[in-house]
């Protein structure tokens, strides 16, 4: 007989799949979950109390470059443009695809028609990512806006970027503060949580907890999380084992660079080989 340490097996959905990650924010009858994370977000900037999903076909599209990202776009009652993308991998011009992206929605509010007199609606950006943005300080979260460069004063409060990079968020549950830190330490720990932490404090997440159980998933839902759940493991091991051979690559480099200077000093290939895990044969070529 069979027998199955259910203690063990996953409880809740991981959210850095598609299915996952949208199943969290970008479902209407949810959707009480992505206002309540705006909110905790943009603490003391705004209130949002509801939004519209709209269709994210409206964005543009980038041939070989959508594997990985899973976006949602809605306003809200304002009509304030929200742009909300899990990625999963480093991409060389990431931060150039996000300005293009929002740029794009904001170039869209003058072909409506009619009289337009640059009625611009702000256009925010909020950008998980689940890797380390090169060129800029690591932190979980950097804000970008348009600012002049000598007083550091905000220019115009229309574009709004938040980079919310997950690695650089080491807390424990009892170290989350805020309810925005409440937010990111249950998103990235949801996968191995027995159950949704914070619930006494922040009431939604009760239903976060209805939301992402795998239980309640139908056997379609279950279907379509299973695939996309395959699709995330295969890309992040797939990076991993990337960054593998490039570590491999680098040190077989950085043994080869070691040798030619042993060799130019006069060592014999015997010594140097036995050094540096190197063949004779390669290090006669050098």
């Amino acid at each position: 007989m069979l027998y199955i340490n259910t203690e063990d097996m996953e409880r809740f959905i991981n959210p850095f799949s598609d299915v996952g990650f949208k199943r969290i924010f970008g479902q209407e009858d949810t959707k009480d979950l992505l206002i309540d994370f705006l909110n905790d977000l943009l603490v003391n900037e705004r209130i949002i109390t509801d939004i519209t999903f709209m269709d994210k076909e409206i964005l543009p599209v980038f041939k070989g470059f959508r594997g990985a990202i899973y976006d949602i776009y809605c306003t809200d009652s304002n009509g304030t443009n929200f742009i909300v993308e899990m990625q999963n991998g480093y991409q060389t011009y990431f931060r150039e695809r996000a300005l293009f992206y929002l740029s794009h929605i904001i170039t869209r509010q003058g072909s409506a028609g009619g009289e337009w007199h640059f009625d611009v609606k702000a256009v925010y950006g909020v950008f998980f990512m689940n890797f380390r943005l090169n060129s800029i300080p690591h932190k979980l979260r950097t804000n970008v806006i348009l600012a002049d460069r000598e007083t550091h004063e905000q220019f115009s409060d229309k574009l709004r970027f938040i980079f919310i990079e997950l690695p650089s968020f080491t807390k424990q549950e009892d170290e989350c503060d805020t309810n925005f830190d409440k937010w990111i330490y249950t998103l990235k720990n949801m996968e191995i949580l027995k159950s949704i932490p914070f619930k006494d404090h922040k009431k939604v997440f009760k239903k976060l907890e209805k939301t992402v159980d795998l239980a309640s998933l139908d056997t379609e839902e279950r279907e379509r999380y299973d695939e996309s759940i395959k699709v995330y493991r295969d890309y992040v091991n797939t990076i991993d084992s990337a960054k593998k051979e490039g570590r491999k690559e680098g040190e077989e480099n950085k043994q080869i660079e070691i040798a030619r200077k042993m060799k130019a000093e006069g060592l014999s290939v015997g010594v140097i080989a036995r050094l540096t895990d190197l063949s004779m044969d390669a290090i006669e070529k050098l």
